[in-house]
């Protein structure tokens, strides 16, 4: 008999078959069209990763993410970042060290988009800073005094939500050419501001995570309503900070 070319990673399709909604791999393509039809993700960019107990599920590359199905989906055990579960036909998405990043600090959830208000943002920071003379890199996007700020925690050792008279404050890394070369300055960025809950990307987009899904979904809304706005706020001559 002829030996078997595949490897158990190939097989274990246990691990995301199930008929419940809230099993991450059905969660992550239900997520992935919900972004696809916000916007926030186009061809086959952005990502979003689901930590469930020791495993990560993570949405693959170059899957459309309003096509993406739960046998689409990667599983990494934690511990040693070793694959249980590697479709043959897909690659890892870029994301996967990233993603790990958040999870090394205690995110259950983590996701990635191309929102046009995240790059605009990052944009809208780089021009002011070299307006005064400064050096854009380093800086990040701040405003307060707005209500939607309180769908943000105050942080990872902190209890509660950030308040109206709060300054919301989200760093800002360089972009890279390769996805995967961005985990330094991320992680960089993550023990720089360890209350924060995302990270702009300039001209790429946004990093967000929380205690879980439902956290991180809600926080990632709050943030892209809140670039939005203050894109709209820019444009209308409105500061962002008092």
């Amino acid at each position: 008999m002829a030996a078997s070319n595949t490897s158990p990673a190939d097989t274990n399709d246990h691990l995301v078959l199930s008929d419940d909604p809230e099993h991450p791999a059905n969660h992550i393509c239900t997520l992935c069209r919900n972004f696809y039809s916000q916007g926030w993700v186009g061809g086959t960019g952005g990502g979003t990763s689901i930590k469930r107990g020791p495993h990560i599920f993570i949405a693959p590359s170059g899957v459309q993410k309003e096509l993406m199905q739960p046998h689409n989906i990667f599983v990494l055990e934690h511990a040693n970042r070793s694959y249980l579960r590697k479709p043959l036909d897909l690659k890892p998405s870029a994301c996967t060290p990233l993603f790990l990043a958040a999870f090394d600090r205690g995110a259950g959830c983590c996701i990635h988009t191309h929102s046009q208000w995240a790059v605009l943002v990052t944009l809208l920071v780089g021009q002011e800073a070299r307006a005064n003379r400064q050096d854009p890199k380093g800086k990040c996007f701040e405003i307060e005094k707005i209500e939607q700020i309180k769908g943000i925690p105050k942080g990872r050792t902190k209890q509660g939500m950030l308040s109206f008279f709060d300054k919301l404050v989200v760093p800002i890394i360089e972009n890279t050419a390769h996805e995967e070369d961005l985990t330094q300055s991320l992680e960089e960025a993550m023990e720089k501001y360890p209350d924060a809950y995302a990270i702009l990307v300039r001209r790429h987009g946004v990093y967000v995570w929380g205690d879980n899904v439902q956290k991180a979904k809600t926080q990632a809304e709050s943030f892209d309503y809140l670039f939005r706005l203050a894109v709209e706020m820019k444009r209308l001559g409105l500061p962002w900070v008092a």
